[in-house]
């Protein structure tokens, strides 16, 4: 089999997590936390989680032209990810989280993007390019919506599947212009409330929220549950549900970035839709287990070690 070529347009975030008992309340100071750094992003993480699972993946961001922003390119070329397109920027620092943990793993985040609201349309077009080589391009919300949008019209263009992962969850809902080129949009419970008004809390009220996406153009929606699972929803296909597989969680930070850095991965590879879910759910589930973003992140043997099991 080919080596499944994916394109990342996102953020890169330098991540400073502390976990403690509990995530203190407004006010608060929760002391006996144990603090890791660590580089993060949802477009980054999408990438070193595609990378590791045997992509050849290309990364299109902004990063500062600082200490933190050198460490995380020179963490990209570690990686074996291509960096041509991630740009250095004299005005604004790179991408900041404080990041929040508790003993459940549940987390509570703090970002602020830097270069990362920096990055241009005019800047994708100079990596058009890259887009069209690849066979899936990965987007997400931690940059400029214009630059999106422009990103997702240069790979449907090419008749490429565009997946955009709605997070942080919107304030407004997305423009059509930009969801009808959308092949997967795979939105989260709150993100999914977000986008269409409807409280996510099983796969019947995930089913009715998809439906809505699917009329305002998406042409499939992946919505993720956590432990319990994906619904599935197509414009031509019935809705099903791929199940979750039970973990002890210790770190949800990059569990939507796992999940969608192994969709890329595996729909590239022309796995059907369903088992393309079911590997990403895979790589979720063991990204949880482990504190940190991109340190969390599953490679291809771990991913199908848990499928054999």
């Amino acid at each position: 089999m080919d080596t499944p070529r994916i394109a990342v347009v996102g953020s890169s975030n330098t991540d400073m997590v502390v976990k403690a008992k509990r995530i203190p309340r407004p006010g608060e100071t929760v002391t006996n936390g144990t603090f890791v750094m660590a580089p993060g992003g949802k477009g980054a993480n999408q990438a070193v989680g595609a990378a590791r699972l045997g992509a050849w993946t290309t990364l299109i961001a902004k990063v500062g032209d600082d200490l933190f922003g050198h460490n995380a390119v020179d963490g990209f070329t570690a990686e074996g990810i291509e960096v041509h397109n991630v740009l250095f920027d004299d005005h604004n620092a790179t991408g900041t989280a404080l990041i929040l943990v508790d003993e459940k793993g549940e987390n509570s985040i703090a970002v602020a993007p830097g270069a990362n609201h920096a990055l241009t349309p005019e800047e994708i077009d100079q990596a058009a390019d890259a887009i069209e080589d690849s066979e899936v391009l990965l987007l997400q919300l931690e940059t400029p919506l214009d630059a999106v949008q422009r990103a997702a019209e240069i790979a449907a263009a090419a008749e490429k599947i565009v997946i955009l992962d709605p997070a942080p969850a919107p304030d407004e809902p997305l423009p059509e212009s930009l969801l009808k080129l959308v092949t997967y949009l795979t939105p989260n419970e709150t993100e999914a409330e977000s986008l269409t008004g409807i409280k996510v809390t099983d796969e019947a009220s995930a089913r009715k929220a998809a439906d809505v996406l699917i009329q305002r153009g998406v042409q499939n929606v992946i919505v993720t549950l956590g432990a319990k699972g994906a619904v599935i929803v197509g414009r031509e296909a019935k809705a099903f549900f791929v199940e979750g597989r039970p973990v002890k969680a210790v770190d949800s930070t990059a569990a939507g970035d796992s999940f969608n850095g192994a969709l890329a991965v595996a729909l590239a590879s022309e796995k059907p839709i369903e088992e393309a879910v079911r590997y990403a759910c895979l790589a979720a589930s063991i990204s949880v287990t482990r504190m940190g973003a991109q340190p969390s992140l599953p490679t291809r043997e771990e991913v199908e070690a848990l499928e054999t099991t």
